[in-house]
């Protein structure tokens, strides 16, 4: 009578832990895929060929961009933009003026400052000035002005002062915003708005939906591998003892 009742109660444990573990695969599988399905939707792999950014993003990394409008941008956002007079291919720099903007560098402390209100930059290259050499520009309206954080290696707004938008770019030719690395893994990350741009007009913009779309690929996996662990485990479980 016992032995029946324990192999009654172990079926039924058998078929409930199946049907569980038929759940979480099915259920980890939507989150996996639903999650690389959202990010594809909304965002774009760029390689960075140069040190330009660093230490940012070094070169040869491999960042995640988000397709914006050139609208959206904000003061302080790194930037993938193509622009016919910069060169033929997408180039990555940080947006530090926007339309109407007075940009320039240095003050006393080296620090470049954006209509009068100097720019704490922690993410700079080295611990010098701001930029080796001063400038000073007005940013026409519906363009940005573009630096690289290695701004002792990087062609950028400065070296165009000269053209026709003094260095700037129109925010039309932003493709997209980056918002996280994606290699190498050691530098695996999201990307921090600047709190020094925080305070100006406009504020910083808000990261697009990296971390949630992470966080669905991550538990698809996990309920992906429980779920297909389950049998094995149960099967071992069940093997009879000598």
């Amino acid at each position: 009578m016992s032995s029946s009742t324990e192999r009654r109660t172990d079926g039924r444990g058998r078929t409930t832990g199946s049907a569980l573990s038929g759940l979480a695969v099915a259920l980890g599988c939507a989150l996996f895929l639903g999650g690389f399905v959202w990010a594809a939707l909304i965002y774009r792999p760029y390689t960075v060929p140069t040190d330009s950014m660093s230490p940012t993003i070094a070169p040869g990394a491999r960042v995640i961009a988000e397709k914006v409008d050139g609208s959206e941008i904000r003061r302080g956002d790194v930037v993938v933009f193509k622009d016919s007079v910069w060169g033929a291919l997408p180039m990555v720099k940080r947006v530090v003026g926007v339309g109407g903007d007075k940009v320039s560098c240095c003050t006393k402390r080296g620090l470049l400052t954006v209509n009068g209100t100097p720019i704490d930059e922690p993410y700079l290259q080295g611990s010098g000035p701001a930029s080796p050499i001063g400038f000073k520009a007005k940013v026409p309206a519906g363009q940005l002005f573009l630096l690289g954080d290695h701004r002792s290696d990087s062609l950028d707004s400065r070296v165009h002062l000269t053209d026709g938008d003094h260095g700037a770019v129109s925010r039309r030719a932003v493709q997209a915003r980056v918002d996280a690395r994606a290699w190498p893994l050691g530098s695996v990350g999201v990307m921090q708005r600047p709190a020094a741009f925080s305070a100006l007009p406009g504020g910083t913009s808000q990261p697009g939906p990296i971390q949630p779309i992470t966080l669905a690929v991550v538990a698809g996996a996990v309920l992906i591998l429980g779920g297909a662990a389950y049998g094995p485990l149960a099967r071992r479980k069940a093997r009879p003892r000598d």
